[in-house]
């Protein structure tokens, strides 16, 4: 074959030249598309949750689906759906997004970094996401717990831009950060069981050779990780429901919770302390099934942007 321009220089690339590596933002975007996807299975589970965990009695998660089947219809379970999505497109994004790109630039020169680093990384970006994406939870638990108070004193909210707005407009903008305390530490808990119990599970069942990278290895790395962050989170999640769903007392125009330990300290005293656990079986289906789906879907996702970039 001739050159169809002889003078000209052709580029060949080296047989082992590296394939170009997906630039940062990508892995805020696979983060939130990740989030969404898995949330979409979850999601009436956790109106389930928030159900029982506002409600003081002892009814219990079959008795809490049946009150809201019957007093709303499967829309019921589906309350506040737009807050959900909002809220999985902002806190999950950044939250995921951190923890890979920080976890990325301390194992620069090195096949992997230990478990407390991945845990200190959990924890920052955990932290940083919950303190932003405040607003955005107390919109979510509002919406969420509106059908389990009488309907006089529901707060009716048509959407989350709503929600906020309303809540900005008659209680003050702080009121968007209220329980941000112990939403940023549930945050923070949430990150550095979940996100750094992934990482350590899937490096040490890849390397006792128990499973090989694929689809069963994220299952059960998955699934590890969605009961030790259900386990450790859950009193926190229960402490910041209460906090940001209260309403002053009538009379006295205190609120019942102050701080998150006294929420942590009232709350089993009152109620006992699996009150702390209320609600776990939903939550776990929740948080647990949100986790595996998220993190399957994260690494199809990876795959396929990895591809992309390799080919070019």
């Amino acid at each position: 074959d001739t050159d169809p321009q002889p003078g000209r220089k052709k580029k060949k690339m080296p047989a082992n030249a590296p394939a170009s590596a997906p630039p940062m933002w990508t892995k805020f975007v696979i983060s939130g598309l990740a989030g969404v996807s898995g949330w979409m299975f979850v999601h009436p589970f956790d109106v389930l949750k928030v159900r029982m965990q506002v409600n003081k009695s002892k009814v219990g998660a079959a008795g809490t689906l049946m009150n809201i089947y019957t007093k709303e219809g499967v829309g019921g379970l589906y309350s506040g759906l737009s807050a959900a999505v909002t809220r999985q497109l902002t806190y999950t994004t950044l939250r995921l997004g951190l923890y890979d790109v920080i976890r990325d630039k301390l194992t620069e020169g090195r096949s992997d970094i230990p478990f407390y680093l991945k845990l200190c990384t959990g924890l920052t970006a955990g932290a940083t996401a919950a303190t932003i994406c405040c607003p955005v939870e107390v919109s979510l638990v509002r919406m969420q717990a509106d059908g389990n108070r009488p309907i006089a004193d529901r707060r009716n909210y048509k959407h989350i831009f709503d929600a906020m707005h309303r809540v900005t407009a008659e209680e003050g903008i702080t009121t968007l950060w209220r329980g941000v305390v112990p939403t940023v530490f549930r945050g923070a808990v949430v990150s550095t069981t979940q996100l750094a119990t992934y990482d350590q599970a899937k490096s040490m069942l890849k390397s006792l050779n128990i499973l090989r990278d694929g689809i069963g290895l994220h299952l059960a790395s998955s699934l590890i990780s969605g009961f030790v962050y259900c386990f450790t989170s859950l009193p926190l999640d229960i402490c910041k429901t209460r906090m940001q769903d209260q309403k002053p007392d009538p009379k006295t125009g205190i609120l019942p919770y102050t701080s998150v330990f006294q929420a942590l300290y009232k709350i089993p005293q009152q109620e006992g302390i699996l009150a702390l656990w209320k609600g776990f079986g939903p939550y776990f289906a929740r948080g647990g099934g949100h986790t595996v789906g998220m993190f399957i879907f994260a690494e199809q996702y990876k795959t396929i942007v990895k591809n992309m970039y390799a080919s070019k």
